[in-house]
């Protein structure tokens, strides 16, 4: 409880994010909360944004080989309850999605990033498959975008210490997969969904 305590006001001095529900409102139901990603702060910034009832229902995914490395991001990743996911032994027999899927069970939310990696700059990449066979294996899940504003300065890549600047996170409406729904089609729309928030 207080390294949790503590850890959501360092993310939140670090930051200065302001954080801003657009049609929307949190809550315990089981959700799917999707983020673009240009820093490896967006973890636990979208994760600190949450009211505490709400993100102690959550669980982001993280990359196990980045928040496995060293016994800080180990007790980091433990202390927001974090998805691990290997990222080098992606096999059909061991989905990312069936794994998230059993982790959450019927109780727990999630936070991932469907560009898989981080993107440069400001621009949100494509996304990646995921999003879209969770929605199909869980269509009862609500599927919530995050747009997060500047993080990408605030922790550029490469870099090792933050920078104090001003940031955002703001949640948007839900979104569902549609009956029938190409892939395609949906990810494009899931990926706009992110993208509208921007100008919020």
């Amino acid at each position: 409880m207080l390294t949790e305590t503590l850890l959501t006001l360092i993310a939140r001095v670090i930051s200065g994010a302001s954080v801003r529900w657009v049609e929307s409102q949190p809550d315990t139901c089981q959700r799917v909360y999707f983020a673009n990603h240009t820093s490896h702060l967006d973890v636990i910034l979208v994760w600190s944004a949450l009211p505490t009832p709400v993100r102690r229902l959550t669980r982001p995914v993280a990359a196990k080989d980045y928040w496995s490395r060293g016994w800080l991001r180990r007790h980091l990743a433990k202390t927001f309850n974090a998805i691990l996911i290997d990222r080098m032994e992606i096999k059909v027999h061991q989905s990312p999605v069936d794994l998230m899927l059993r982790e959450i069970g019927r109780t727990h939310s999630v936070i991932m990033f469907p560009e898989g990696g981080r993107s440069a700059g400001d621009v949100t990449g494509e996304f990646k498959s995921g999003l879209y066979y969770l929605a199909k294996k869980r269509p009862d899940l609500e599927l919530v975008p995050v747009y997060i504003n500047n993080m990408n300065r605030i922790l550029p890549r490469g870099e090792y210490l933050p920078v104090p600047l001003l940031s955002s996170v703001t949640f948007g409406p839900p979104i569902w997969l549609e009956s029938n729904e190409p892939k395609t089609d949906f990810l494009a729309r899931a990926r706009d969904a992110v993208l509208r928030l921007k100008e919020c």
